[in-house]
């Protein structure tokens, strides 16, 4: 009988690995979970998220998985709220290095982790929206109108949700309905945080919302956010606290009024609203409050994940970047304009093979919701008139009025072109001169190494109450669509995302949590009309807008800089990046200063012209770097 050969030893493939982290300033409802690139740990989705156990009175979350040792191991650490009912994640706060953590293949013993801190780097970013919606309320222009007893006292003011609940136990007495409303319990999962937009940056940040709410002083810019998984569901009492003119240093603030708002008084995105405000005690009218709102909706198709972020990085090696200008620079500003049409793949192209670093150019809706680069909110096109074969009149439309079909068919002209009755350009027939280039296009046509700098296109109201442009589309529609393409598209490319109206701004931060975004600012200038927005009007302003949105930073109006050069430090000075446009730029020894000066990049027409670079030496960073 023939000797039984015995199976070889099987090799091992996986192991136990238990996971320790020390978490601490971690609320009541909130659970530390991790995330990472094997399927044990959800392959960065956020809805698969690991639950870590809590080790009762410690600061310590642990779990014991089995995984893999035959590949390195990369994962995260977040803290989240769980919707107990839906079982909706709601990220709170998440570890933001562009290096996840690893364990390597040959690795035996486990140690314990300290949440946010690794890689000798200290790197915790705020969620972002997932299942959850962002309510805000800009309290600014001295809002708040009493009566006459009231004047020259400062008063509190404050936000507080309220769950509705028809037919059910009150959520809250009437009359605001206690001098205090510390006592209402604000739902699971929502949460109140306040900003005062002011020269002291530690009120600039987002904080959670005081017993008796802010103080706002004249002029003061007030911002209250209200993170809710069903905004719906939710009315909001502001509350009004003053200090009596008698009272002691210790003595509270008296609650003096209150207002409601419900859910069915907001527009679905942006609006404002004044209200009466009613007296504490004998219920009758004691003044108005007026302030706006912004509501920011998630978006439908999540296009996250937690693998990793660039929201608020910047390599200390990247200044003095070159950005191409619509490409190649302004086509129409001057009689001396580009030969190369601005904003089309041939403008783009021949801007990236100068030595741009990053293009910047604008980006709009067609009217079939198909995110376009164009920078005017108008065109014109021409038309015969019946008994006139040979003259033609320029009709004036919005972008927005116009499919994709219609502005890449037509015989469409540039504003300056119609109203001169001068064609400028005669190559549109070449398919990569042709204006009206889709996102999509851009992002797919131009060599990935070269970054791009997409300004969000977006009607502002202007000092003297009119808009840049009327009945736009919906704000998170509109933002959802151009969001969508560059989270499919993108790739490795490196990515900024601008925009003039800082709740443009709010809105990108707040939808997805890969790119980051900047505030463009006019700032201080002779040249243009100012905006009604008083974020907008300075870049201290703008400093403190971008602190309080959690952004990367501004891109300022070289102008104002060049009026006083000290501004730059007041971004650097608080770890914002800061870019700088205008047409002050266009000058070389002009760039030159501006680098010499500290700006991360300049945005400038005529690259091909004016630039001092013969290769393009920014690399984008990958996980893999």
């Amino acid at each position: 009988m023939s000797e039984k050969i015995k199976p070889e030893k099987s090799e091992i493939l996986s192991q136990e690995w238990t996971f320790t982290v020390s978490v601490s300033n971690i609320g009541s409802k909130e659970k530390v979970v991790m995330a990472g690139n094997i399927a044990e740990l959800g392959e960065w989705d956020y809805k698969k998220v690991v639950l870590l156990n809590h080790v009762e009175d410690t600061n310590i979350w642990t779990k014991t998985i089995i995984i893999p040792n035959t590949c390195d191991v990369f994962y995260r650490y977040a803290i989240c709220i769980i919707n107990e009912e839906t079982k909706d994640i709601i990220v709170r706060r998440w570890e933001a290095n562009i290096q996840p953590r690893v364990i390597k293949e040959n690795m035996l013993h486990p140690v314990t982790d300290t949440f946010g801190e690794y890689g000798g780097k200290q790197n915790i970013c705020r969620g972002w929206l997932t299942s959850q919606s962002l309510v805000q309320f800009k309290f600014n222009n001295n809002p708040l109108k009493l009566k006459s007893r009231f004047v020259g006292r400062l008063i509190n003011i404050k936000v507080t949700p309220v769950k509705l609940s028809f037919g059910a136990e009150p959520q809250i007495e009437d009359s605001s309905l206690s001098t205090d409303t510390a006592d209402v319990e604000i739902p699971v999962g929502v949460f109140v945080e306040i900003a005062t937009l002011d020269n002291d940056p530690t009120i600039c940040n987002l904080q959670p919302q005081e017993q008796f709410g802010r103080e706002y002083k004249p002029n003061d810019i007030l911002i209250v956010n209200v993170l809710a998984p069903n905004p719906k569901s939710l009315a909001y009492l502001i509350d009004f606290y003053s200090y009596s003119t008698r009272a002691s240093v210790e003595e509270p603030p008296c609650h003096i009024g209150y207002t409601y708002v419900l859910p069915n008084m907001f527009k679905p995105s942006e609006g404002s609203m004044e209200l009466p405000v009613t007296c504490n005690v004998k219920h009758r009218p004691l003044g108005t409050i007026q302030f706006e709102y912004l509501i920011v909706s998630p978006m439908e198709d999540s296009l996250c994940n937690m693998e990793t972020t660039y929201a608020k990085h910047w390599d200390p090696s990247w200044t003095g970047l070159e950005v191409g200008h619509r490409g190649l620079g302004a086509s129409f500003k001057t009689k001396e304009g580009n030969a190369i049409r601005e904003n089309t793949i041939a403008s783009l192209k021949k801007a990236a093979a100068s030595g741009a670093d990053m293009l910047e150019f604008d980006v709009q809706l067609s009217k079939d919701m198909i995110p376009v680069i164009y920078h005017d909110f108008h065109v014109c096109i021409s038309m015969k008139r019946k008994k006139e074969v040979d003259f033609t009149e320029m009709l004036e439309l919005p972008v927005k009025d116009l499919t994709l079909e219609h502005l890449q068919k037509l015989k469409v002209y540039h504003l300056v072109e119609g109203r001169n009755h001068e064609t400028l350009f005669f190559d549109d027939d070449l398919e990569e001169h042709q204006p009206f280039p889709t996102l999509e296009d851009a992002l797919k046509k131009l060599d990935e190494h070269v970054g791009f700098n997409i300004e969000l296109k977006w009607t502002m109201e202007l000092s003297d109450g009119t808009f840049e442009l009327n009945n736009p589309f919906d704000m998170n529609t509109y933002v959802d669509k151009v969001l969508e393409v560059v989270l499919k598209h993108a790739g490795e490319r490196r990515i900024v995302l601008s925009c003039f109206n800082p709740d443009i701004c709010t809105m990108v931060r707040n939808k997805q949590n890969k790119y980051p975004v900047m505030f463009l600012t006019v700032g201080v200038s002779e040249k243009y009309q100012p905006y009604r927005d008083p974020r907008c009007l300075t870049i201290p302003a703008a400093v403190q807008n971008a602190i309080s949105s959690d952004i990367l930073g501004i891109v300022v109006h070289t102008e104002d800089l060049l009026r006083d050069p000290t501004q730059v430090k007041l971004a650097t000075d608080v770890g914002l990046v800061i870019f700088c446009w205008g047409d002050d730029n266009n000058d070389k020894n002009t760039i030159k200063k501006l680098k010499e000066m500290g700006l991360h990049a300049v945005i400038y027409d005529k690259l091909d012209k004016y630039t001092t670079k013969e290769v393009k030496d920014i690399a984008v960073p990958t996980v893999a770097e």
